[in-house]
């Protein structure tokens, strides 16, 4: 898994953040105050970026929390069908399946060039570029 750690306090709105083993960007941040027995606590609510769903947790504010590494790349729609594209990649030619995000679906069509996030062994085309 491409992941890498940092501290719950440091999370900002539009940041990415992995709850229930699903990539998710973070919506809103609530941080608390310390209280007389310890640590603040941060309440993080996030929608998932592959499933849509939203997500909420509570964690001390010191915790560690896992990012997902999100590689963006460009590639060429080779064919398109029922949520799912054949994607040509620009750089390196290598052609792949991939879903497609719910907001591309009703405008992918062959031969146009998108914008794909490799998120977690996953590929999802989430945008079209011309």
């Amino acid at each position: 898994m491409e992941t890498r750690f940092d501290s719950v306090i440091s999370l900002r709105k539009g940041s990415y953040v992995i709850i229930d083993n699903q990539p998710c960007v973070v919506k809103s941040i609530d941080i608390s105050k310390t209280g007389k027995h310890g640590a603040s606590k941060a309440r993080v609510e996030a929608v998932g970026l592959l499933d849509g769903q939203k997500r909420i947790i509570v964690k001390p504010g010191h915790e560690n929390i896992p990012i997902p590494i999100i590689e963006k790349r460009r590639g060429q729609i080779l064919h398109c069908d029922e949520g799912k594209a054949s994607i040509m990649d620009s750089e390196t030619f290598e052609t792949f399946d991939a879903d497609l995000d719910e907001d591309v679906q009703s405008e992918a069509q062959d031969g146009k060039q998108v914008e794909y996030w490799k998120v977690m062994g996953k590929c999802v085309v989430k945008r079209i570029i011309n």
